[in-house]
């Protein structure tokens, strides 16, 4: 990424959209003054891309992910779907300049809940595998998947291991449970994307990006996957589904 973030600054472009944590680490440093939309960060703030949400600075504006409150309310899912839940793993990438937060958040829920968590790293498609070994050999109940560009690229084999392994998976986005997860429940990643494009429209009309506040998520969705929840012998509590924006058969 730091090699395609190079050859912008050598292309002359008048802005760059970068979509995921790595991807802005790697644009913001090769650029200092080319205006920088971000979509897909984790906590930008705490990420040192801009100094606060309202007021950024510098040249990177954009939108941000809101993973806060996401992932206790994930955790509070899979325990309505699973109450004898004892240890629940976190597929995450420590990689991302964003996961000592999400760990902390994660820590504190599952304090919370009662419950253990198991944190299993991967950085590339061969960790993945290896990770899902790693959850069923230490005996996790379910998964989290953590917000993550590679997870994302990979969504298809994380949701063909978790059913391989019978782990009961949430993760971030609804494209997860198109492929077989058995829920997400985060901001709708395709309307996230389209936001951008006010960014860069506001930039090319000369706006200054450190003058253009963050946009957080208001709204997120909760998809459930019935079949997968059939094939895990797992029956979904009647408030859940109630919940659900859609429930794929």
């Amino acid at each position: 990424m730091q090699a395609l973030a190079a050859e912008l600054v050598g292309l002359k472009v008048d802005v760059v959209l970068a979509a995921g944590t790595q991807a802005i680490s790697a644009a913001r440093q090769a650029m200092t003054t080319v205006p920088i939309v971000m979509a897909g960060a984790n906590d930008p703030v705490g990420s040192g891309f801009v100094r606060s949400l309202a007021r950024p600075g510098g040249n990177v504006t954009g939108l941000s992910l809101l993973l806060d409150n996401v992932t206790p309310r994930q955790l509070e899912m899979l325990l309505a779907v699973m109450p004898r839940l004892a240890r629940v793993a976190l597929l995450a990438n420590p990689a991302n300049v964003s996961y000592a937060t999400l760990e902390a958040n994660v820590q504190t829920a599952v304090r919370r809940a009662g419950i253990e968590v198991l944190p299993v790293h991967a950085r590339t498609p061969e960790e993945i595998g290896v990770a899902f070994a790693g959850m069923a050999r230490d005996g996790a109940g379910a998964i989290i998947v953590a917000s993550d560009a590679l997870f994302t690229q990979q969504l298809r084999q994380i949701a063909a291991l978790a059913e391989k392994n019978r782990l009961p998976s949430i993760a971030p986005f609804r494209q997860y449970v198109e492929a077989g997860a058995l829920m997400s429940y985060g901001q709708d990643f395709t309307e996230h994307f389209r936001r951008t494009a006010a960014y860069v429209d506001k930039i090319l009309k000369g706006a200054k990006p450190g003058d253009l506040p963050i946009e957080q998520p208001t709204k997120f969705e909760l998809v459930i996957n019935m079949k997968t929840a059939k094939a895990l012998g797992l029956s979904i509590p009647q408030p859940l589904l109630l919940r659900a924006d859609e429930l794929i058969q």
